[in-house]
């Protein structure tokens, strides 16, 4: 073998870097393989907002993770808590109670000492302002369970992570795919490697997954996720192929998880197939809660107002690729136009505006404008209007009698000029993958640990099912990214 290492890791998200840092705070030699040119770094967290769920008390918390709010933050702020059994509660409810019970239980508790171990490594956080908390009556009020972000977004976390490796004498080498793993007596002992055409290999005491899904493989995702998803876009890294879920499988690994499942979103209809880093997540369209969605057919398919958009955003691009065509409008007229996302303020939007309803219907491309006006009217004659409209609560000002009614922030569509937005099916990862111990080892067909193999992030299954809570993707691959990290460093040391 060419090269030895104590720990080589696979990727170079979120996950993988926690993993790494974490590896060398426990005394190992580390290595990170990163398929994609260094411009392309950071898998899909280089595509997100940056949000993280974490368990916290109050205000004290918060402050633990954002010192440098100000008196006048705090004094109009309301930041409520969201204890530990609140984000067990909510990471159960929206997967139907099939999460791994004790895994989703390490994510909660561990979310919070997670993020404190971050803020050593450089990584800055901001409570999310504008996209979490509206202003009513002069104060801010935080909803959803989804409070904290990393500065700079997603590309600011992986620029932390990076930077902090690189203090830490850790080498990320870029352009090199990991293709096979290496294994002598039933235990990893290194990988097999192609850089520039040329094979090599890297020997190491233990290795560490976190290469992430397979939300970028076509044929993946049309095997397992099913017909028609070979249609829908990518939202993030277009090297997410599964490569790292295939070594560990070829190895004798236990496939595990929800793999018909899938985080998938409203993205932009025109958006390029994969996801953009100029853009980043700007092609999300995450307003919905405060107008309707239709299809070609002109007919509303989803109840836009089931819940606050974080628990409901992951699962509905499956129901937009459902759609006739694979395409829907959001619809809003001006009573909420202040109240959406800045994602809807980019150039990059397929957009019509309108001063009438009838105008809107012709405008839209591909939707049946008769059977539009017909749905709109009905839906208008049956919110109840005498219910207060609150975007920071579920206010349940509803419709009444609709073969899908919205159950909650239902405005009659009467103010113009209206808006509409083309969107389709974006998506994010996969949720099928490995199956792993509380200590991230990586679990074999025959239910035991396969020796020095160590996986974490989105290529872990069990966690995520049919949909998941806003910002605990970030969180789940940091938790078991550092868990993943620790228990290779301890494990090098045991068989040194």
């Amino acid at each position: 073998m060419n090269e030895k290492y104590d720990v080589v890791v696979v990727g170079a998200g979120n996950a993988a870097l926690c993993a790494a840092l974490s590896a060398h705070d426990h005394g190992a030699r580390v290595l990170v393989l990163e398929v994609a040119p260094e411009r392309e770094r950071g898998g899909n967290t280089a595509f997100t907002a940056g949000a993280m769920r974490v368990a916290y008390r109050g205000v004290e918390d918060i402050l633990e993770l954002c010192p440098d709010l100000t008196p006048e933050q705090i004094e109009t702020t309301n930041f409520g808590t969201y204890d530990a059994d609140q984000f067990y509660d909510d990471l159960c409810r929206v997967t139907e109670y099939r999460t791994d019970p004790e895994l989703a239980d390490i994510i909660v508790r561990n979310s919070f000492e997670t993020l404190k171990w971050m803020r050593t490594k450089g990584v800055k956080f901001n409570p999310i302002y504008g996209r979490q908390a509206f202003k009513i009556d002069g104060k801010f009020k935080f909803w959803g369970g989804l409070t904290i972000e990393t500065w700079g977004g997603g590309p600011g976390l992986v620029d932390s992570l990076s930077a902090a490796a690189a203090a830490a004498g850790i080498e990320i080498r870029y352009e090199t795919r990991a293709i096979e793993l290496l294994e002598r007596d039933g235990t990893v002992v290194g990988v097999k490697v192609r850089k520039g055409g040329v094979v090599s290999e890297v020997e190491a005491s233990a290795v560490i997954l976190g290469a992430g899904g397979f939300e970028a493989n076509p044929e993946w995702r049309t095997r397992y996720l099913g017909q028609g998803y070979d249609l829908a876009k990518v939202r993030g890294s277009r090297f997410n192929m599964g490569d790292g879920i295939k070594m560990a499988l070829d190895l004798g690994a236990l496939p595990w998880g929800h793999w018909s499942g899938a985080h998938a979103v409203g993205w932009e209809l025109n958006a390029p197939p994969f996801g953009d880093l100029a853009v980043g997540d700007g092609f999300q369209k995450h307003s919905y809660p405060f107008g309707i969605m239709v299809n070609a057919n002109g007919e509303r398919f989803v109840d836009e107002g089931a819940d606050f958009r974080n628990y409901t955003y992951a699962k509905y691009g499956h129901k937009i690729l459902a759609q006739p065509q694979q395409f829907a409008w959001q619809i809003f007229d001006q009573k909420v136009i202040h109240l959406l996302r800045d994602e809807y303020r980019i150039k990059q939007v397929t957009k019509v505006a309108a001063n009438t309803l009838e105008e809107l219907a012709a405008k839209l491309e591909g939707v049946n404008a008769e059977n539009l006006l017909k749905t709109l009217r009905k839906y208008n004659d049956a919110v109840a209007t005498d219910v207060p409209f609150n975007p920071n609560v579920k206010d349940g000002r509803r419709t009444v009698g609709l073969d899908i009614d919205k159950t909650n922030w239902a405005n009659t569509l009467d103010e113009g000029p209206f808006e509409a937005y083309a969107i389709t099916c974006g998506v994010t990862f996969t949720f099928g993958g490995l199956r792993i111990t509380p200590e991230a080892e990586v679990v074999s067909t025959s239910g035991e640990p396969i020796p020095g193999l160590f996986a974490c992030g989105e290529l872990v299954g069990g966690i995520f099912y049919f949909n998941y809570p806003g910002g605990s993707g970030l969180t789940n691959g940091s938790v078991f990214g550092r868990i993943a990290g620790a228990s290779a460093g301890d494990f090098v040391k045991q068989h040194a």
